[in-house]
């Protein structure tokens, strides 16, 4: 047994003579007895109400306001932790995506620890927890499995005995899962990247459809409300990439330093970097933001000093693949008459049209997009997206909005233009990082090249038009597109996607 672990015990036994608790105990093969010490609340009447009928109705109320879930098959969440008065909309925004009628068979809450640090990770051993709603189980036979098996896992008592962050979620469980459920609660203490690494592939077999994480963590501290507002979104926004690469770069940027009273980026950072972990280079895996609110936003809150909350999904994904995508011609008729329809529409009456909802399958598909316009061969405005958190229909109608009205190379199309543009419409697959440039190929790979916070991108068939070389195109791009100099590209992150592309000239 390692040092580490003899240390948790020791810890463990001095907590129990100390409190005068009664902990499980385990044979030798493993099994567990019935001596249990549940973890009290130790936040109630603080963070949440302390009275069941009190927190139940205070649940009540916040799902009452959330958003309404839009999303299937959903295996992981990040949600705030704060005072129920300040973030609970915003958890329950998270919460409510989560399909309540599922049958999980563990629920993994994982949580950064405030209180104290220490290497890997705390998994509470000594029984269920408990909230004013009623006892929470833990699967025990797995924490100490976990434990056993795993140099990073262990159980460290002064991790559990105030902490928030996880107890927090944990009533939110009790009033949207309509089964029971089994918790395995872990408080990360690490601040190594590495550890979270290993972490992750430890915990990565257990990242499927069968089980649920949820990933606690608010965002900004104490900045005013603008600022909040802005990296709260940045943040948010890296997350989206599914790259835990991307996502230390911002949170380690250093122009925090010129945020006043910014304390902190994310408090829970080192547990969404896990799920990033667990997630990357996963195709089929869609990561989708549902809410934003910060405290300024509350009645309680001061727009001075705030705390910022986002509600992230993560999902498996029905999103687009390369190689298996297939719009047919009414697919493509359709895409078009949206784009057509909005942009007449909005151009000329402001209004945005209703659409219908009786789609087909592959225009329900999350995907992004980009519109461009052309008049007489030349462009005439080009705004895509690649966030995948909507159908593509929904994309194509807000992209077209946005090519006519909001691409500040040019003024917004003018009534009497309409006739004369032609709508390009380019569906893209997901993106996927490449490490090396021979795995772009000309005319069939859009590039996303990101370093820092400059991005740009050029879609598939600029390579064509243009004829450039594999140097001209990355160059072009990172000079003209993200604005880092011509070989910016060489030290920056590079992303690979592919596109179906039609116009109206080419679908009658």
């Amino acid at each position: 047994m390692s040092y580490k672990k003899y240390f948790g015990l020791f810890v463990t036994f001095l907590f129990l003579i100390l409190f005068g608790c009664s902990a499980q105990n385990t044979n030798d093969k493993g099994q567990i007895n019935n001596e249990l010490y549940n973890r009290k609340p130790a936040v109630s009447g603080q963070f949440y109400p302390a009275l069941k009928s009190d927190l139940f109705a205070s649940l009540q109320g916040l799902f009452s306001k959330a958003e309404a879930s839009e999303n299937e098959n959903v295996i992981a969440i990040i949600s705030p932790h704060a005072g129920y008065v300040y973030s609970g909309v915003v958890a329950a925004s998270s919460f409510n995506q989560v399909d309540s009628e599922k049958d999980f068979e563990n629920v993994f809450v994982i949580a950064s620890s405030h209180t104290t640090h220490y290497g890997g990770a705390s998994l509470y051993s000594l029984g269920n927890y408990e909230t004013p709603l009623g006892e929470v189980k833990v699967n025990l036979h797995l924490v100490h499995k976990l434990i056993n098996e795993n140099e990073l896992f262990s159980y460290v008592a002064p991790a559990h005995i105030s902490e928030h962050s996880l107890e927090v979620q944990l009533p939110f469980l009790q009033y949207h899962l309509k089964n029971d459920f089994e918790i395995v609660p872990i408080v990360i203490g690490t601040q190594l990247q590495n550890e979270c690494e290993k972490m992750a592939e430890i915990l990565k077999p257990y990242f499927n459809e069968n089980n649920l994480f949820v990933i606690s963590s608010d965002f900004s501290h104490y900045p005013s409300y603008e600022e909040a507002n802005k990296w709260d979104k940045i943040s948010a926004d890296v997350i989206l990439l599914n790259d835990p690469d991307e996502f230390l770069t911002v949170i380690n940027d250093k122009q925090d330093d010129d945020v006043k009273n910014l304390a902190t980026r994310s408090c829970g950072w080192s547990s969404i970097l896990t799920l990033l972990f667990i997630t990357e280079n996963s195709p089929n895996i869609q990561y989708s933001h549902i809410k934003y609110q910060n405290s300024g936003d509350t009645d309680f809150g001061d727009k001075n000093r705030v705390v910022g909350y986002n509600s992230i999904v993560v999902s498996k994904s029905d999103s687009i693949k390369s190689g298996s995508f297939y719009l047919n011609d009414n697919d493509k008729k359709d895409l078009l008459e949206i784009a057509r329809n909005t942009i007449n529409s909005y151009i000329q009456n402001g209004i945005i049209p209703t659409l219908e909802d009786n789609y087909s399958e592959v225009l329900n598909s999350h995907c992004g997009a980009f519109v461009t316009l052309n008049k007489k061969k030349k462009l005439r405005g080009c705004i895509g997206r690649f966030k995948v958190d909507q159908p593509l229909y929904e994309v194509v109608q807000q992209m077209a909005i946005a090519s006519s009205t909001q691409d500040t190379r040019f003024q917004s199309v003018e009534k009497s233009e309409l006739e004369e543009i032609e709508i390009e419409i380019s569906a893209l697959t997901p993106m996927k990082k490449i490490n090396s440039i021979d795995e772009i190929e000309l005319g069939k790979h859009g590039i996303y090249i990101s370093k820092g916070y400059k991005t740009g991108t050029f879609l598939p068939q600029v390579a064509t038009e243009t004829a450039w070389s594999l140097e001209e195109f990355l160059g072009h791009c990172s000079r003209d597109k993200a604005g880092i100099g011509w070989d910016g590209w060489k030290d920056a992150d590079i992303y690979i996607y592919e596109a179906t592309v039609f116009s109206e000239h080419d679908i009658k």
